[in-house]
């Protein structure tokens, strides 16, 4: 993607963006002139937004994953990583969103070109190192740092496009759907659970920290192997297949770059491991193919939500 765009595209982009600018004169969330009102982003800064944005761009997962779980169709987005469109598990919300970026950078042409009047981002993608350019066309919000807490990175969308008390209902009702849950868990209560994505050969573990997949099996009271405990040191960390016993545990949720098709086609290279099939989980069929694109990447509510059924399919079935 090149970042070089017609002239009169970007005037048309940089006189919007100004107008609005100049529009936002109020306090932390609270409305300016015009239409418009200031919310501070991630790195502290002041930005006037639409009070209610009709164009909204969204360049990372989460930030689409949250516009979609509070109601708002997105006309542009990133896609997933590894995909071609957007994230498999977000696909059917996003049927109407136009691809004008991938992880690695946004081509800013085609954004320019739509005339957004909100582009949300976070650190997740590269967009973070163009953030002054996404400004000359829209107004430009980073929502969350890299590792901030899925919650805090969901409340700061739905901040930005004025729907926090849609935010806050949908965290209450995914808040008492896990407390279900956790107590239906039985035996399973507990439970060591890993989580890795099968890749070139190998596993990398995966979902550890407080995002959308460690902290949600935190919630059920779910434990981790000793080697998926704490923060995570990168987006994933590969696993030797001399050490398969690191990602062993009461269950195993196994998952590939990309959707739940690609996520079987890991588990039967997995198979052909000679080590692999000899962990514990592998032994008890306590293995659960899932869809990568909701658990291997950077994810918001509705992957938690994801996770949270993927788990309650598994761990809460009937004897």
């Amino acid at each position: 993607m090149r970042y070089r765009r017609p002239a009169a595209l970007l005037a048309a982009a940089l006189a919007g963006a100004l107008t609005l600018a100049g529009c936002g004169d109020g306090a932390d969330g609270k409305e300016g002139g015009s239409g418009t009102r200031t919310v501070t982003d991630a790195n502290g800064k002041e930005v006037a937004v639409p009070v209610a944005p009709k164009k909204v761009v969204t360049l990372s997962e989460p930030t689409l994953d949250a516009a979609l779980a509070l109601g708002t169709r997105p006309i542009g987005a990133t896609s997933g990583r590894g995909q071609s469109g957007v994230a498999g598990y977000l696909a059917p919300k996003a049927e109407s969103a136009r691809i004008v970026a991938n992880v690695a950078e946004p081509d800013l042409d085609k954004l320019a070109a739509m005339r957004p009047d909100l582009i949300l981002l976070d650190e997740t993608v590269g967009a973070k190192r163009v953030q002054d350019k996404l400004r000359r066309i829209a107004p430009t919000v980073l929502t969350a740092k890299l590792n901030a807490p899925w919650r805090d990175a969901f409340t700061a969308t739905a901040d930005a496009l004025g729907k926090k008390a849609d935010g806050r209902k949908w965290l209450a009702s995914f808040d008492a759907r896990t407390k279900a849950v956790k107590d239906g868990l039985g035996p399973n209560a507990g439970a060591v659970t890993s989580v890795v994505r099968w890749q070139n050969g190998a596993p990398s573990v995966v979902g550890k920290g407080k995002g959308h997949v460690g902290d949600t099996l935190a919630a059920l009271g779910l434990k981790r192997p000793q080697g998926q405990q704490g923060e995570s040191s990168g987006h994933s960390e590969p696993v030797s297949l001399e050490r398969l016993d690191a990602i062993d545990g009461d269950w195993l949720f196994l998952g590939a770059l990309g959707d739940k098709a690609a996520g079987d086609k890991g588990l039967a290279e997995a198979t052909a491991v000679p080590n692999f099939t000899e962990l514990k989980a592998v032994e008890k069929h306590h293995v659960v193919v899932v869809d990568g694109s909701a658990w291997n990447s950077s994810g918001g509510p509705l992957a938690a939500q994801a996770v949270l059924t993927d788990v309650e399919r598994a761990l809460t079935k009937k004897s």
